[in-house]
């Protein structure tokens, strides 16, 4: 079987790590067919858009996506996020972000979450508008109950699959009382589904704080877009950072997978870009994929290189991007 991977390099370090991430790909006993699409700042200056339709199309049509990074500045002409707007253009509803302890001086130990972030609505929902001549700017918060419903099952089912014991529901409905008390409605209804799985209600400020306490309390959280989006930054830097830090977009039938961090155009050309996120974004592919066996060599292979200080120098390390990568392909090879 051929798998078509659209390569979606976007700006920055996006298209050095993305170059990576194909070598290392290849280096797998899978057969790829691979395609390039232009995203981010750079594709607006080519094309006027920051996502062309053709984008979009390429990725409906791929077996799946792996993105690089993009620069967003502020206040240009038909300018969005490409990321947001792709996430709602395709309806990739589950944002998924696991956070495992890694063989780093870094990482906490006994760490293994995975938040299982809403990715399409909250206050992301981009229905903004300015009052008052200017004084006053408001954001809509959306939840939906197809929105929560979709979510929360998604989470309670890979916590089953995954055989995790316990789903924190994370939320604000003490006070955010109709949005997040629409999803909290919709969490207990749906925890009656699953029995052997126990829900924990957790309101999110309580999370924040215990997530700096006791990481290693967590296995799966559930929770809205905003509240995913800033948790699970915080969560990463228990296990190395953004450097290691690596998540999935998926919907029914699309899925687009990514390092989290920026575009540090700082480190453009200089070697130092960290490829480790792309190449465990590769490996949530992989799952996706069903190429579990390839999966777990390449995070296998990532692992040992971490744990020889074969790394780049935000690790401790004192390799290159390239030669990082060469070093994860000859672990594959062992």
């Amino acid at each position: 079987m051929t798998y078509k991977i659209c390569l979606l390099p976007g700006d920055g370090i996006g298209p050095e790590v993305i170059a990576s991430a194909k070598d290392v790909l290849s280096a797998l006993p899978i057969h790829w067919d691979f395609i390039e699409c232009g995203i981010g700042f750079g594709e607006y200056q080519r094309s006027n858009s920051p996502l062309p339709d053709s984008t979009l199309q390429a990725i409906r049509h791929a077996s799946a996506a792996l993105f690089g990074a993009v620069t967003t500045p502020p206040n240009l002409p038909n300018y969005f996020s490409p990321v947001v707007r792709m996430r709602q253009s395709l309806d990739l509803y589950a944002n998924l972000r696991p956070c495992k302890s890694i063989p780093h001086e870094s990482s906490k130990a006994n760490i293994d979450l995975l938040i299982v972030r809403e990715n399409t609505e909250g206050l992301y929902s981009g229905i903004e508008r300015i009052e008052d001549n200017g004084d006053k700017a408001i954001t809509e918060r959306v939840v939906t109950r197809k929105g929560s419903e979709r979510i929360i099952r998604k989470a309670f089912d890979l916590a089953q699959q995954t055989k995790r014991k316990t789903v924190h529901v994370v939320h604000k409905a003490n006070v955010l009382r109709q949005t997040c008390g629409l999803f909290r409605a919709v969490a207990l209804e749906i925890a009656k589904e699953y029995p052997a799985i126990q829900m924990i209600e957790m309101l999110v400020d309580t999370c924040a704080m215990e997530l700096i306490r006791a990481p290693e309390q967590f296995e799966v959280i559930v929770t809205t877009n905003l509240f995913g989006d800033i948790l699970s930054d915080e969560a990463c830097m228990f296990v190395g950072g953004l450097g290691v830090a690596a998540s999935g977009n998926i919907g029914a039938n699309v899925a687009v997978f990514e390092p989290v961090h920026g575009s540090a155009p700082p480190l453009v050309g200089t070697g130092k870009a960290n490829p480790i996120a792309t190449f465990l974004a590769a490996s949530m592919m992989l799952d996706y994929l069903n190429e579990a066996e390839s999966a777990t060599r390449l995070r296998r292979a990532v692992s040992a290189c971490i744990a020889a200080k074969e790394s780049t120098p935000d690790l401790g390390g004192n390799l290159s991007t390239s030669e990082v990568t060469k070093k994860v392909i000859e672990r594959i090879n062992y």
